[in-house]
């Protein structure tokens, strides 16, 4: 193999391309890629569609939580769509083959779901707080315009924190091999290590390390709170989104954790770190995109209780439960009707001791025995 002049190509192995030769078998690494984005695809693609379908035909009462979830479900959607793409570049070794425009859009609506992903997750986490913290707060600002129009701003900022991966991707042209030329659609940061450093460095502080330290604390607060007894209401909610959040970090962390590792093989020339995390690269990128099939089913798994007696209408009963608003209600109203309760056990206690009523029920046995002055306090007592 020739020597690659461009930089961000010299990574490439010797059989990164071999599949040029019509004898030959596919890679191992192209075999494994391949096996991961096809599995991706066929469990992500219909699992998010149904997730839409769910929502939107199914759940009368949509929650917060429902309606994120259906945002989250149609950005995995879409972003999965680039797969059959991705899956021909490893199978047929003919480099990219869909020209520029596409190496530069499929890669930035890749970028804009994991920036909006993680920021939905973070509106999530906030609206659990708001709901167990700050509930007479969250009773105000939950509705439907005020949600629609962070949802709006949720996207716009995703598609603006994306700009610079078009900008760093180019469908290259390298002499790889004699009277061999393809096109390689890999990131190019025009040899400037502060280009470089400005882009792994932004993706990771806004698109993970940020959003998730207030994911955190989000999340710290509640499970604090959610140990008195009169917030086990809203576990199932807290539970559905801490499994989001758990399948993210797992799938998204290596990745982040790569353009860590290649910063510092910059700043501090480590040739040899830069190298391998560049080698790495692929695999790891390949690992996230998993992440936008796998909310699915978690899904599922949350609503498995729900699968017998509802059928396909199963995750509508699921985001159904997580209905924020109801469960706010009846616990305002459960709180109320305990107190009431309370209020009028106390009055009849007073009567009892009063010696007016002995031996008998709140109810209308009390209106028949109590002196009206009686009837009039333990009807104060119980409105209150």
């Amino acid at each position: 193999m020739a020597t690659v002049t461009v930089r961000p190509l010299f990574h490439l192995s010797n059989s990164t391309f071999s599949t040029a030769a019509p004898s030959k078998s596919l890679p191992a690494s192209h075999q494994g890629g391949i096996a991961i984005l096809v599995l991706a695809f066929l469990l992500g693609f219909p699992g998010n569609l149904f997730v839409v379908w769910s929502v939107l035909c199914r759940v009368h009462r949509r929650s917060v939580t429902c309606l994120l979830v259906l945002n989250l479900a149609a950005a995995d959607a879409l972003v999965l769509l680039s797969a059959p793409f991705f899956i021909r570049l490893l199978a047929g070794g003919k480099g990219w083959e869909f020209g520029n425009a596409m190496c530069k859009t499929l890669h930035y609506l890749c970028c804009v779901n994991m920036y909006v992903s993680i920021y939905l997750i973070c509106l999530m986490s906030l609206d659990r707080w708001l709901a167990v913290i700050r509930p007479f707060l969250s009773q105000r600002l939950r509705n439907k315009k005020t949600l629609y129009m962070v949802m709006l701003g949720i996207w716009t900022m995703g598609f603006l924190l994306a700009l610079p991966m078009p900008f760093y991707r180019s469908n290259l042209q390298p002499f790889l091999q004699k009277n061999i030329s393809i096109y390689i659609c890999l990131p190019y940061h025009w040899n400037s290590v502060s280009h470089e450093v400005f882009q792994y460095l932004m993706e990771t502080l806004l698109g993970f390390l940020i959003p998730f330290i207030f994911i955190v604390w989000c999340y710290s607060s509640v499970i604090c709170r959610l140990r008195s007894a009169m917030f086990h209401g809203r576990v199932k909610g807290s539970f559905l989104i801490l499994l989001i959040i758990t399948a993210f970090a797992v799938f998204w962390l290596p990745y982040h954790v790569i353009n860590i590792l290649q910063v510092i093989g910059l700043l501090q020339n480590r040739s040899r770190l830069y190298s391998t995390a560049r080698s790495v690269r692929p695999n790891v990128t390949a690992f996230a995109f998993f992440s936008s099939s796998v909310n699915p089913l978690l899904y599922v798994f949350a609503g498995s209780s729900h699968i017998r007696r509802a059928g396909l209408g199963f995750m509508a009963k699921l985001f159904e439960g997580t209905y924020s608003d109801h469960s706010s209600a009846s616990g305002r109203r459960s709180t109320v009707h305990t107190s009431s309760s309370g209020l009028t056990r106390m009055s009849v206690k007073s009567l009892r001791d009063g010696g007016i009523a002995r031996n008998i029920s709140c109810g209308e046995e009390l209106m028949k025995v109590a002196e009206p002055s009686c009837m009039e306090e333990a009807k104060s007592l119980t409105t209150i």
